[in-house]
């Protein structure tokens, strides 16, 4: 394989959608998600997912592949994305990838684990105690069952904890041992653009994007989905606060400014996530002939 992966990124509402179509046209190549909640289809209007118009401009791939309940996972699309870019490369000298779920990023570009998938036995055994007894005995159990990682994860991050569970009991070994986070090679060249904006218009764009979708039709896109809000595919920040609101526990007014936060919350996560990518090369979303430049400077073909 030979070729290259133009990666952009950067946190959620900094202005990705439109300069990725403008870079796919530019380079006449086809844009691959790494978005993991587009990768559902009936959440179009939550996930910001690419239009009808756009989705016409440029060829896209995993975008709304997915049904709510497929489990899906980053060690699952790095498979599948290598598969899909060996075909690509073929026919294509860049292909754009871009979103911003930064562990389905790095699994392309740096590989993951090896990670043995978990039996649904498990998964619903595990889910099923937390559910039942909360989240501070699965510390405790983790505690036991790899001090290792206990020591390092978020014990606030209820998912990460189930999984390092799941994988303890499925393995029937330490989580900590399985994380090697040896960085693989790849047939094809890489070059990653970060955009960034100033904190405050980051902010104001975001508040901006969450009034948008509520006028889209977020709340009634919710309420469609709602009878399935105890899937892993609908955990995610603008649903977990509208069902919050369809069970009475706050104002409709009340769910979109923590749909705002949370977002604003997230988009700093993200950030730091990169911030700590050394191969990143940071731009303004408006500097489009500063960042062609850059991979033309850095295309090797």
């Amino acid at each position: 394989m030979s070729g290259t992966l133009i990666v952009l990124t950067g946190p959620t509402g900094v202005g990705k959608t439109e300069l990725s179509l403008q870079l796919a046209e530019r380079y006449a190549c086809p844009i691959v998600s790494a978005d993991s909640r587009q990768f559902y289809g009936d959440i179009p209007t939550g996930t910001a997912a690419p239009t009808i118009e756009q989705l016409s401009r440029v060829e896209h791939y995993f975008v709304g592949q997915l049904a709510l309940s497929d489990y899906y996972s980053a060690s699952c699309y790095e498979e599948d994305v290598l598969k899909l870019l060996d075909k690509l490369f073929k026919a294509n000298d860049y292909v754009l990838l871009t979103g911003g779920s930064m562990l389905y990023i790095d699994a392309v570009c740096k590989g993951i684990d090896e990670i043995p998938t978990i039996t649904d036995e498990i998964r619903r055994e595990v889910v099923a105690h937390y559910e039942k007894v909360g989240l501070a005995v699965l510390c405790e159990e983790l505690k036991v069952l790899d001090p290792v990682y206990y020591a390092e994860v978020d014990l606030n991050n209820h998912k990460r904890v189930i999984h390092a569970i799941e994988i303890c009991r499925q393995t029937g070994g330490r989580y900590s041992d399985l994380r090697t986070r040896r960085v693989k090679s790849r047939p094809f060249r890489i070059i990653k653009i970060g955009l960034i904006r100033p904190r405050e218009e980051l902010f104001e764009r975001i508040s901006q994007r969450v009034e948008q979708m509520i006028a889209d039709g977020l709340v009634d896109e919710a309420r469609r989905v709602y009878p399935y809000r105890h899937l892993n595919s609908l955990n995610t920040v603008g649903y977990k606060e509208l069902f919050a609101y369809f069970d009475g526990k706050m104002t409709l007014e009340e769910a979109v400014e923590k749909i705002k936060r949370n977002t604003r919350v997230y988009s700093k996560k993200q950030v730091t996530w990169y911030k700590k990518d050394l191969d990143m090369k940071w731009f303004s979303p408006d500097d489009k002939d500063g960042i062609i430049a850059y991979i033309d400077e850095n295309s090797v073909l």
